[in-house]
């Protein structure tokens, strides 16, 4: 019996290009995520010196959060808004208007990009499915790995769920790595020291993020 040709579940189109412009999907604003920091954090009164005492981050690294120079990965927004005392989907898609959201696979929605703090170079890009919905405690995305070079493991406060639409993704967690292909899935306490990449070129997955 001839074996049928894996294929994914959704259209991925919009992802052939992570390091050049995404054409298919809204303009994106990718320093969309920094200005929201920022904004929030002047809301609060909570100076960039006293974020920094908050979330261990330095305060140059902050700064070019919020300037939009430095893509920050979604564990340092996680830590962010715990530190501002906001949801994360506030400074990942913005604070939404809706009581619930349906998303269509041919609607358009705003891409982020997010950078390795050492490399210099981009790990993933990311889009939300549901930003329109307001109070939200999960923020579904649908995230684009490339190879991380990175050993550095990420550990902040929440849950996460992912599962590989397309490619091999390698998941790195309590000391052990789990290579996880098409259909294969995960769920961890954020809190567990964890690095999730690319196995090798690229692959897709729909993470599921819960504070």
């Amino acid at each position: 019996m001839e074996k049928k040709e894996k294929t994914p579940h959704i259209n991925v189109d919009y992802f052939e290009d992570l390091t050049g412009d995404i054409d298919n999907g809204e303009q994106q604003d990718v320093d969309g995520v920094g200005k929201r920091i920022r904004e929030l954090r002047e809301t609060k009164g909570i100076s960039i010196e006293d974020l920094s005492q908050l979330t261990g981050f330095d305060t140059a690294r902050l700064q070019a959060i919020e300037d939009g120079s430095f893509k920050p990965q979604l564990g340092t927004v996680m830590k962010l808004s715990k530190s501002l005392d906001s949801a994360v989907g506030r400074l990942v898609s913005g604070a939404g208007t809706s009581l619930y959201s349906i998303t269509r696979k041919n609607e358009r929605k705003n891409i982020t990009r997010s950078s390795s703090p050492k490399a210099k170079k981009n790990l993933y890009s990311y889009m939300g499915l549901a930003p329109e919905v307001k109070g939200r405690h999960m923020e579904p995305l649908i995230v684009q790995l490339e190879e991380n070079p990175d050993k550095e493991l990420s550990v902040h406060d929440g849950e996460e769920f992912v599962f590989v639409l397309e490619g091999v993704a390698k998941l790195v967690i309590a000391d052990k790595e789990y290579d996880l292909e098409q259909g294969d899935s995960a769920y961890y306490l954020s809190t567990t020291k964890h690095q999730i990449c690319a196995k090798k070129g690229k692959a897709v997955i729909l993470a599921v993020l819960y504070e």
